[in-house]
C-alpha cells in the first residue's frame, strides 16, 4: 500500500525519524544526578527536528524551498550531536553511546547532502 505522503517514501526521512526516538530514547535514561531539563528538551526538539524538516521541506512547493529545509534538517542533525558531546563530556551518556549516535548521525548527514545533490542536478 502506498504511503499517504510523499515524505515517507523517503529512507532518509524513516532513518530520521529513527534517529529522533532513538534521542528520545536517551534522554528518557539519561545518567544524571542532577535533571538540566530546558539541555533535555533541547537533545529532543534538535533530534525530532530533522525529520520534521525533511518532511516540511518535501511539502513545498519547490525544489529550492526543499533543499533549504533539508540544509535545515542537517543543521539540526549538527546541533543534536553536540548537545551530545556535552553531554559525553559531562559523563550523562557513556563514550560508545555517543559513537553509536555519531555513526548513525554521520550516515544520516550523507544521505540528507546526497538528496540535495540530487535536488540540484534535476533544477
Amino acid at each position: 500500500m502506498k504511503n499517504r505522503f510523499g515524505f515517507q517514501d523517503l529512507e532518509v526521512w524513516q532513518r530520521a525519524v529513527n534517529f529522533a526516538n532513538d534521542v528520545i530514547s536517551i534522554t528518557e535514561n539519561m545518567n544524571t544526578n542532577r535533571k538540566h531539563f530546558r539541555l533535555l528538551e533541547q537533545l529532543e526538539a534538535a533530534g525530532s527536528s530533522v525529520a520534521l524538516n525533511i518532511a516540511e521541506g518535501k511539502g513545498r512547493y519547490s525544489k529550492k524551498e526543499f533543499i533549504q529545509f533539508l540544509y535545515i534538517a542537517r543543521g539540526s542533525l549538527y546541533e543534536t550531536i553536540t548537545l551530545l558531546a556535552i553531554f559525553e563530556k559531562r559523563k550523562w551518556i557513556n563514550s560508545d553511546k555517543f559513537q553509536e549516535f555519531c555513526c548513525k548521525a554521520e550516515e544520516l548527514a550523507k544521505m540528507i547532502v546526497g538528496l540535495i545533490n540530487s535536488i540540484k542536478k534535476s533544477l
